[in-house]
């Protein structure tokens, strides 16, 4: 239970962080860095430093943080998975494999952990084994718009455009709220030559807040 207390806690750093400037991000940085030189030992102080590493793409500072939590706690969830997670980043796909597979070996079927690895196995151009991670995940969590939408994305890539409508409409179901899987919809049915519906989805997300600039090149696409 602490192991996924931490990830949880490295998590909600990262959320608050989204309402930082740069500037502040780089601040927190320091002072945590500060803290962990103090107190070197302490695997807490030396996660909340990697998971600022991350936030400013620092990704070999981060790892090299993830490396020492897991020098002195070798089954540390959030570590592995958040050094998988940079292993990913800097495209050293089997050092993330190893890091996901025993991270699931430790807490087997954490949704985060097989999300990972199945998202890795699609950019590493294994799509058999990402897609039958994606169903099993799907089966495993039918009410996750999460799963739903990763298997969406998969399909996307392959061309599987039916399907994929499929995902992101259940995923939108399950959690109307995300203007990602609006936008992410959008985009799949103006490439389906269905561009009046794509229209009513980003019309949807800028009245859910998106700022309708944003979206200007999926508007001129239904307009071509």
């Amino acid at each position: 239970m602490r192991r996924l207390l931490i990830v949880a806690a490295t998590m909600m750093t990262m959320v608050a962080a989204n309402a930082q400037s740069y500037e502040q991000m780089r601040d927190s940085l320091e002072e945590a860095a500060d803290m962990v030189r103090k107190f070197p030992e302490n695997i807490d102080l030396r996660l909340r430093k990697a998971s600022w590493n991350m936030l400013l793409q620092q990704w070999e500072y981060a790892k090299s943080e993830y490396d020492e939590v897991l020098k002195r706690d070798s089954a540390n969830v959030a570590a592995l998975y958040y050094r998988a997670y940079t292993q990913e980043r800097m495209h050293k796909y089997a050092f993330a494999r190893r890091d996901y597979e025993r991270m699931l070996k430790i807490v087997p079927g954490n949704f985060n952990g097989q999300l990972g690895l199945a998202l890795l196995n699609q950019k590493d151009m294994r799509y058999t084994e990402a897609m039958n991670m994606a169903n099993h995940l799907v089966e495993q969590y039918p009410d996750n718009a999460v799963a739903y939408a990763a298997r969406a994305g998969m399909e996307m890539e392959r061309g599987m455009l039916d399907v994929a409508l499929f995902d992101f409409s259940k995923a939108i179901t399950l959690e109307p709220a995300n203007t990602d899987y609006l936008i992410s919809r959008a985009d799949l049915l103006i490439r389906m030559g269905r561009k009046k519906e794509a229209r009513q989805d980003l019309d949807t997300a800028v009245r859910k807040g998106i700022p309708k600039p944003s979206l200007i090149d999926l508007y001129n696409r239904c307009r071509e």
